[in-house]
């Protein structure tokens, strides 16, 4: 799980299963942004700029 530091609400959620989730309300509620990714073991945020 990782939380942007830009936005206080993007928080995201990687799965064993490949799925990283993200959710723009603190949670609560969520939305798949990538599928069909090998098992996720860690998530991190970076920002462009």
């Amino acid at each position: 799980m990782a939380v942007d530091s830009l936005d206080e609400c993007g928080i995201y959620f990687g799965t064993s299963g490949g799925q990283v989730y993200a959710s723009a309300d603190a949670g609560d509620s969520w939305s798949a942004i990538v599928r069909d990714l090998p098992g996720v073991l860690s998530v991190e945020v970076q920002t462009l700029g």
